[in-house]
């Protein structure tokens, strides 16, 4: 089976190859023999009842410096393609949000990989309250009274954007810590949404794993383990990377959310668990790919591209 593939991503020649997961996956369809072509969301638009975007012939390599090539842009109707990969990284913005309303116009005929209307529907700080029974006490707010009654219940707890990504402006608020006020000030000044407190896992320091799972089953792992000097384990923020295997509480939370990531159409999905809690569910660009690779685990792209071809069948 040979796929007619496009790929919606941020700026090809900024991407770091060796952790990116989109590569990965452009590798591995290359690989199969399908046909690749690149545009950013800025060159898509809606002219009439089309959904067109001016997409260039991509080929790929596993060279640093040198891991791509482009060829000659052309204005094509995105329906004419077999797949389309929707893997630009958040901030999850109202510019995102009208990409997902432009290719939900051309799926399912045009298979968009993950579903454009659920990962609008289901942003990772949200869909996961779903499961609120697998996650650490969780409260999405930006009232100081509510918060603060939850700081009252919860001892340690975490501030992050409910939109952040990457690790961006995490913070660990102490009971008595005198930076509150200021954090809330500056929260409140910077983003117009509530925001996510989350009741502070100590056994983060051993670390948060990353659990991927293609089309609702589990498909490989990678613990990431913060710096002595940091609370994030994100690896843009310096977390390391180790092998890891799935404990009968980490199946029990994958079997959960199979189901749910299959109806909505989310066919690659990275979660989050810290000390068997579940924290997030990402949805929009997960990563992780190469990272369970060179750790020795399984090839999680071929795994994906295995479930894209059985559905374009």
């Amino acid at each position: 089976m040979k796929l007619k593939v496009a790929v919606q991503m941020d700026p090809i020649a900024r991407i770091n190859i060796r952790g990116d997961s989109t590569f990965a996956l452009l590798l591995e369809a290359q690989k199969r023999g399908h046909s690749l072509s690149y545009y950013t969301p800025d060159r898509m638009s809606l002219a009439g009842n089309d959904v067109v975007a001016s997409v260039q012939p991509l080929q790929v390599r596993d060279t640093e410096g040198d891991h791509f090539t482009l060829g000659e842009s052309k204005r094509e109707n995105l329906q004419s393609f077999d797949v389309i990969l929707l893997r630009q990284d958040p901030p999850f913005d109202l510019a995102y949000v009208t990409t997902t309303h432009l290719l939900e116009r051309i799926h399912p005929k045009t298979l968009v990989v993950n579903d454009p209307a659920s990962v609008r529907d289901a942003p990772e700080k949200i869909f996961v309250m779903q499961f609120a029974d697998l996650m650490p006490p969780t409260l999405i707010s930006r009232d100081k009274e509510e918060i603060g009654l939850f700081r009252e219940s919860q001892g340690d707890v975490v501030f992050k954007p409910l939109y952040g990504h990457g690790g961006a402006a995490v913070f660990h608020i102490a009971p008595k810590d005198m930076n509150f006020g200021s954090l809330y000030d500056l929260f409140a000044t910077t983003f117009r949404e509530p925001w996510v407190i989350q009741k502070f896992v100590p056994e983060v320091k051993h670390g948060d794993k990353r659990i991927l799972l293609v089309d609702g089953e589990f498909a490989g792992a990678v613990n990431r383990v913060p710096a002595a000097d940091d609370l994030r384990s994100n690896m843009v923020r310096g977390g390391a990377a180790q092998a890891t295997d799935l404990s009968p509480r980490e199946r029990e939370i994958c079997a959960r959310l199979g189901p749910a990531l299959r109806e909505r159409g989310l066919l690659f999905v990275g979660i989050d668990v810290i000390d068997g809690h579940l924290t997030e569910i990402n949805v929009t660009s997960p990563t992780g790919i190469r990272a369970v690779s060179k750790l020795g685990g399984p090839d999680v792209a071929s795994a994906i591209w295995d479930a894209i071809e059985a559905k374009r069948r």
